[in-house]
């Protein structure tokens, strides 16, 4: 075999939105724009339930922070490198970057879902057990199952990543996306890769279609279980905010990982909905759907004028 066909590969170079530098750079300020509104958005709400004593004592909202905060990691594994990108016209990745990315990518994403899981049977128990709920959701196991959703990212994000560093990359390098993710850079990779496609996609996809029918299980149950159309109404209106989020983050993740690898058009633009808008959009739809956190953030804001005084 030829020497050039031998060598591994030692950096990927990710695909630009437009090869107009002015678009690219009107593109940097918008997307800077995002990443500074996750980061605004999302660091408020754990302040915010940190600071409350009722928010912090909550199971929903204990939940709720720490979802913030994954979706500040997760919006950071890809976010800055893009930034950088979009000001400079070769967009080269190291190898061994590449794969850091690629496993924090579904480190974080894989836990994520699994929270937004938890948070769904949060919610279950809180509407069809009330009077059971704080026994039930006690913060020992709260902390259990946030724990149990890091340790399942882990666990994903191991495989998913091992799987892909087992592969040999001798070129070409161009990655079809503007971040280091299993399915276009196994596409790069010198060798059958039939096998592993169907390992990953399984893995992957299983992950993120069984956990949306779960939720979607989940929330079923409850509009059955209650009789009154006011208590069908009341529990939807608590459930709206989660059923967006879910939709939001699942709907484009079962779409890139629940078929086979095979490329579409509109691949990089799905992407940019669940790694960059959802993670800014969740602090909005919970904030703007709850009086609780709206008042605590109140609150938050006339202490910090007090202590500025």
């Amino acid at each position: 075999m030829d020497e050039n066909q031998t060598e591994r590969v030692k950096e990927f170079a990710l695909a630009g939105f437009s090869e107009n530098s002015s678009i690219e750079a009107g593109l940097f300020l918008l997307f800077l724009f995002f990443y500074v509104s996750t980061w605004v958005g999302n660091v408020l709400i754990m302040v915010t339930v940190a600071s409350d004593n009722y928010l912090n004592s909550s199971p929903m909202y204990f939940l709720l922070g720490n979802l913030s905060f994954l979706d500040l990691c997760y919006s950071t594994v890809t976010t800055p490198k893009l930034l950088a990108d979009f000001l400079d016209n070769k967009k080269l990745i190291p190898y061994n970057q590449c794969i850091v990315q690629l496993f924090f990518l579904h480190f974080v994403g894989a836990a994520e879902m699994f929270l937004l899981t938890v948070m769904a049977y949060d919610r279950y128990v809180a509407i069809c057990r009330p009077l059971h709920y704080t026994t039930v959701m006690s913060r020992g196991l709260c902390c259990v199952l946030v724990a149990a959703s890091w340790m399942g990212g882990f666990v994903h994000s191991t495989v998913q990543t091992i799987l892909t560093i087992r592969l040999p990359f001798c070129g070409p390098n161009q990655v079809d996306n503007f971040f280091c993710d299993v399915p276009p850079v196994i596409k790069l990779a010198c060798a059958d890769t039939f096998v592993i496609e169907l390992l990953m996609v399984s893995n992957s996809g299983l992950i993120s279609t069984s956990s949306f029918v779960v939720l979607i299980c989940s929330y079923t149950t409850i509009l059955v279980k209650i009789r009154s159309k006011e208590g069908r109404r009341k529990a939807l209106s608590t459930c709206a905010s989660h059923l967006m989020v879910v939709t939001l983050f699942f709907g484009p993740c079962i779409f890139i990982y629940a078929r086979p690898f095979s490329t579409f058009s509109v691949d990089k633009m799905v992407s940019v909905l669940y790694n960059v808008i959802t993670p800014m959009l969740n602090p909005l739809i919970y904030t703007l759907r709850n009086k609780e956190v709206k008042s605590a953030m109140r609150k938050l804001w006339d202490r910090s004028r007090l202590w500025k005084k």
